[in-house]
């Protein structure tokens, strides 16, 4: 089929023609993706094995000194004239040591029991006393078990570089040429190779502050590590998949607050998202209307709740909607109501609730963004449609809406992810509430996200909130990536049609 026939069809024909071929192209689709997987870890390994010949033929081919610098760092390198850079191979390699044999290995040795002394008073049968034993801390045996096999992962590698860095230099010298001098390298660290140079601080930082925490959260989810192990007073231990499995099947109240949970919180990010988005547009196509007077002023009217503090007007509204809140007395006062609308205490009211003050608070940031986009349409496009017979709904349909989602899938896969997680509405409107005596430690319109953090914050039941992020972290970047990947915006990323 053309690109002109699919153009001409209604659009119920046509999802149903593209959710058919999608059906067909899939076994192909999966086996290309399978292949390219697959040329990926050859390619891998293929890497790893030329780097272990070349270890080899270090050992094998290099001198007596790059022999020597599989067992001292640094040695390959002052044997070949670069012996700045070989002593600081060395005081690298001796720092490490130190460090693991003072501190490190007594973390790396418990980390496979995180502890087995609890501590507590032992009788001494030589001098008659109890003698009190200091606990194990399975939170730091943790932590830096985790830190120091990470360290000594990246030692590993500074390692087999300085081995092959010294038979680099060994090969120069074997040809007639001089191995770079310390100076030398630095300046080169500060002209040809500066990209390495300014991304080394970050590198070190994000390793730190984000790679090793998150290595320890996900770890977290192994463990049993809830209000009922607590160190140091009490230990915590490995549990394997129990947790997940709690979450999917094994613990009845776990599994149905969880199923219930992760389905509310799809629909909300639904909802959400692209209630925000149609919306959001139609405002920015009102206000851009040809004939529309008082353009800036509408804008300016309905971007004042963005310029408030979103907490604020969430905390507001929160108030504004109780059982005895304002709107609720007005009402009554009117005399339009007897009894208290219940916008924030029934669980179907609520959930409408949290829903429609999203739209209030996020359509101006939709209409913002979508205005400029708007305004770079070709006008020609509506001409001629109008031109062929088009009314508003085609234009709409054939024209606006194609564009707006070539350029804005990104965003818009930014915004679902975005309200899969948005903490902030949920919490300061309605703290997850009302509670249900058939979920376990949530309430109706808790998220993944909410539930997450009353686990974390009120229950101290770590483990079971590092399980709930791991498996909200697969959904959501599963998600993305399926997305990006079969949208226009990925595939024809130069051109619009």
């Amino acid at each position: 089929m053309t690109e002109y026939e699919l153009l001409g069809m209604n659009p119920l024909k046509k999802a149903r023609y593209k959710l058919k071929n999608s059906i067909k192209g899939f076994p192909s689709a999966f086996l290309n993706k399978m292949k390219s997987a697959g040329k990926k870890t050859v390619s891998f390994f293929r890497s790893i094995g030329s780097k272990t010949a070349e270890l080899a033929n270090a050992f094998v081919k290099g001198n007596l000194s790059n022999r020597l610098s599989f067992f001292i760092m640094g040695l390959g390198n002052i044997g070949n004239g670069q012996i700045i850079k070989g002593l600081i191979y060395f005081i690298y390699q001796a720092a490490f040591f130190l460090y693991i044999a003072g501190f490190g290995w007594k973390y790396i040795k418990n980390i496979g029991t995180l502890g087995t002394n609890a501590g507590g008073q032992v009788f001494d049968p030589v001098q008659q006393i109890y003698i009190y034993t200091q606990p194990d801390n399975s939170m730091k045996i943790l932590l830096f078990g985790v830190f120091s096999l990470i360290l000594a992962l990246v030692f590993l590698g500074i390692y087999f570089n300085s081995v092959l860095d010294g038979y680099h230099a060994h090969k120069l010298k074997a040809v007639g040429k001089r191995p770079l001098r310390f100076a030398e390298e630095v300046n080169e660290m500060f002209d040809k190779r500066f990209h390495k140079t300014l991304l080394a601080a970050p590198t070190l930082m994000v390793g730190v502050l984000t790679v090793i925490p998150i290595v320890f959260m996900v770890l977290i989810a192994f463990t049993n590590f809830d209000k009922s192990h607590q160190p140091p007073g009490n230990l915590f231990t490995w549990v394997g998949f129990q947790n997940f499995k709690d979450l999917f099947w094994n613990d009845p109240m776990k599994s149905s607050t969880f199923m219930n949970i992760l389905g509310w919180t799809l629909v909300w990010a639904v909802l959400a998202t692209f209630s925000n988005y149609i919306l959001g547009m139609i405002l920015a196509l009102m206000i851009n209307k040809k004939g529309i007077k008082l353009k800036k002023m509408w804008r300016t009217v309905f971007i004042i709740t963005a310029a408030v503090p979103q907490f604020v007007s969430l905390l507001l509204m929160s108030q504004l909607l109780t059982d005895q809140g304002a709107l609720n007395t007005v009402l009554k006062e009117f005399g339009l109501i007897q009894q208290s609308i219940p916008f924030l205490t029934n669980a179907t009211f609520a959930r409408i609730s949290v829903v429609v003050i999203n739209i209030w608070v996020g359509i101006p940031y939709t209409m913002l963004i979508t205005t400029g986009i708007l305004m770079n349409i070709p006008e020609d496009l509506y001409e001629s449609a109008r031109i062929d017979g088009a009314g508003p709904f085609i234009t709409f349909t054939k024209i606006t809406m194609p564009y707006m989602l070539f350029v804005t899938t990104p965003y818009l896969i930014t915004q679902f992810v975005g309200n899969i997680n948005n903490f902030n509405v949920i919490y300061l409107l309605t703290g997850g509430n009302p509670l249900s005596t058939d979920y376990f430690q949530a309430g109706k319109t808790d998220l993944l996200i909410t539930w997450l953090y009353k686990q974390t914050v009120n229950e101290q039941n770590y483990n079971l909130a590092s399980a709930i992020g791991i498996i909200t972290f697969v959904l959501v970047a599963t998600f993305s990536l399926l997305v990006y990947n079969s949208s226009k915006s990925a595939k024809k990323e130069s051109d619009f049609q």
